[in-house]
Parts: structure tokens; C-alpha cells; sequence
């Protein structure tokens, strides 16, 4: 809290560039979205900036997406479709959709969002363009979803809220480990310097976080937390849904790099003891209860010392009175999480 995430709190938010440096290509990924597309699409079209394009690439939809597509491409001479057909012979996934949008895009810099995605604003491409340092090969953008009434929305929001604390923050002390492909950006040559996905194309998950986790570094890689560069992300809204996601996520943080891996697992296992040992003391003297009641209220001092600011920087401000309660509501679902990807099925699709 005090050494990696005070630093996000603390840090200045970067305004909104009023220079255009290079032309853009967006692209998407779409398998059975045509609602989501024919909702969230416009809001891509509609940026404020000079020359971008569009590239969604449709993978094996039936839903109607492909005669949605046909329609829009007449309407945004800027949209370019890519078809993915049926294989018996080849089982496609994620990053092969996205491995054949960025094949299609025909600028260098790259910037990756989700069908069911709505940027805050129509300057969410000029804060995700590339940077002025030309050595810049990844922006780590964030994606906040959209609030519901529900303890499983408060729940999703929050997590998604310390995940991108966590992945922001140590990108700033110089160590980026991941990215989340609903708001993020890299360059085209940096994809097909490193085989794009070869290292990891057996994975169902990781199209974004094993990929700056191969590939990003403290020279390469910068942040975007200003709330005009923010996308905003439809939530699940079952409990199966969400295991379903957090599954996929998992998978795909046993492949990071071993200090990274080493750090995150640390963070789970000190949390885990805290509250273990705090339960356990309430079993032992009077004087053994004070003081783990006095370190459960420090530690709930400094957390509210950093992550209302947070809250607000990263649009949950809504959460901030909750956070205390949701902090152990969460540690325990990551547990159960943890325990149903291990023993649970294997196999996990991304659509």
C-alpha cells in the first residue's frame, strides 16, 4: 500500500495531448456481438481524431454481426471487417482473431478495445496514441465497467478496481506485468518483432497480459489513467459468468515471468495470513486482542489514507464507503476462485 500503490495515488494525471503525432488503427474483436456493436460501435467512429481506422475482425458469428458489419462499412469509409471463417481442421480463438486484425491494420500503432467497450469521451484516442518518446512501444490503458445494483457488481468493480491499482501502480515503479485488452495500445512492429502470441498460442486466455508481461519493461511501457482515456466495460452479470472470466484469468497468471508470479502470490499469502492471524488471536489473551485490533484498524487508516483517492481517479467513487467490507468479500471469492480453477474443468473458451 505505502511503497507501490501510494505511488498511483500520488501521481500526476497526465493531461489530454493537443498534438496529433500518428494515424491509429483501432482494433476489435467480435464473436456473436451484434448488439453490443450496433450500441458501442458509433462511439469508436466519433473520436476526435484526424486519421484512424477502424478494423473489427468477426470470428465465426451467426447472430447477425456479419450483416451489421456490411451495413456500417457503407456508413464509415474508416471501418475495415475481417471474416473468420469455420475450421474443422483449426480450433480459432482470441488471438487468432486478433492476431488477423493486427495483420489487417495498416498503421504501426495500435490501440485494442472490446465490442461491448464505450470510451468516457471522444479524446479517449488522443490520450491512446502513441507517445511523444518514440522508445514507447506499450500505453497501459484502464476500463472501469459500468455500475449495477448488485453485490455482484460492486464485487466486480472492485476487483477490477485493485487489479488495475496493482497493474498500473508497478508499471510505474517500473515493472509492468500486465495489460487489460478492453483499453490498452502497442505497436504493430513490436507484435511482429516477437512472433506476435507463438509463445503462449496454446493458452485460450493471455491475447493481453502475456503479452506485456513477455514484452513490456521499464523503458518501453507508460500509463494512461486520465478519465478521458478510459473505457467503460459491460459487467457479467451472473455469478457463473464471472467465475467463467476470473477462471480465464487465472490460467493465464501461471504463465507470467517467475518474479512476477513470485510477487503476486506474495500479496495473496500476506493477506491470507493477516487475516489468519488476526483470527487467531481473538482465541488468545486480552492483551493479544488489543493488538490485533489495533493493527486491523491501522491497516484500515492507511487504506483509507490511499484508496478513496484512487476510487475517484479510477471512476468508482461510489465504492469508497465500502471498500473495507468488499476488500474481505473479495479475498475470500479470489480463494474459492483460486481453488475451483485448480480443481475445476480445464477447458475454458473465450466465447
Amino acid at each position: 500500500m505505502l511503497f507501490v500503490h501510494l505511488k498511483l495515488a500520488n501521481v500526476t494525471v497526465e493531461e489530454v495531448p493537443d498534438v496529433v503525432k500518428a494515424p491509429i488503427s483501432v482494433v476489435i474483436c467480435a464473436r456473436n456481438e451484434i448488439n453490443n456493436l450496433e450500441k458501442y460501435l458509433p462511439s469508436i467512429f466519433n473520436q476526435n481524431y484526424p486519421e484512424f481506422e477502424v478494423v473489427v475482425v468477426n470470428d465465426r458469428s451467426w447472430d447477425g454481426t456479419e450483416e451489421l458489419l456490411e451495413k456500417l462499412e457503407k456508413q464509415y469509409t474508416n471501418l475495415k471487417v475481417v471474416k473468420i471463417l469455420d475450421n474443422d481442421k483449426f480450433i480459432a480463438g482470441k488471438k487468432f482473431a486478433v492476431t488477423m486484425g493486427i495483420k489487417a491494420a495498416k498503421h504501426d500503432w495500435l490501440v485494442f478495445t472490446d465490442a461491448d467497450c464505450v470510451p468516457e469521451s471522444d479524446n479517449w484516442l488522443m490520450c491512446m496514441q502513441q507517445p511523444v518518446y518514440e522508445e514507447t512501444e506499450i500505453v497501459l490503458g484502464y476500463s472501469p465497467y459500468l455500475k449495477k445494483r448488485s453485490l455482484l457488481n460492486a464485487l466486480i468493480r472492485f476487483e477490477t478496481f485493485f487489479t488495475a491499482v496493482n497493474y498500473l501502480s508497478f508499471a510505474l515503479k517500473g515493472m509492468p506485468y500486465m495489460g487489460v485488452g478492453r483499453n490498452m495500445a502497442y505497436k504493430k512492429s513490436l507484435f511482429f518483432k516477437n512472433k506476435g502470441f507463438a509463445a503462449h498460442m496454446h493458452i485460450p486466455s493471455g491475447d493481453d497480459d502475456l503479452f506485456v508481461n513477455a514484452h513490456a519493461n521499464r523503458n518501453n511501457t507508460e500509463i494512461r489513467i486520465n478519465k478521458e482515456s478510459q473505457v467503460w466495460s459491460e459487467p457479467n452479470t451472473s455469478w457463473a459468468g464471472y467465475l467463467r472470466q476470473k477462471k480465464r484469468h487465472f490460467g493465464a497468471g501461471k504463465f507470467y515471468k517467475p518474479k512476477h508470479k513470485f510477487i503476486l502470490t506474495l500479496q495473496i499469502i500476506f493477506q491470507f495470513l493477516f487475516y489468519a492471524v488476526f483470527a487467531a488471536c481473538m482465541f488468545f489473551s486480552l492483551e493479544a486482542k488489543y493488538v490485533a485490533g489495533g493493527i486491523l484498524l491501522l491497516s484500515i487508516i492507511v487504506k483509507s489514507l490511499i484508496y478513496p483517492k484512487l476510487l475517484n481517479r479510477l471512476n468508482y467513487r461510489d465504492l469508497r464507503w465500502w471498500f473495507p467490507i468488499l476488500d474481505i468479500l473479495l479475498f475470500f471469492f479470489l480463494i474459492l476462485n483460486g481453488f475451483l480453477s485448480i480443481f475445476g474443468k480445464k477447458k475454458v473458451n473465450w466465447k
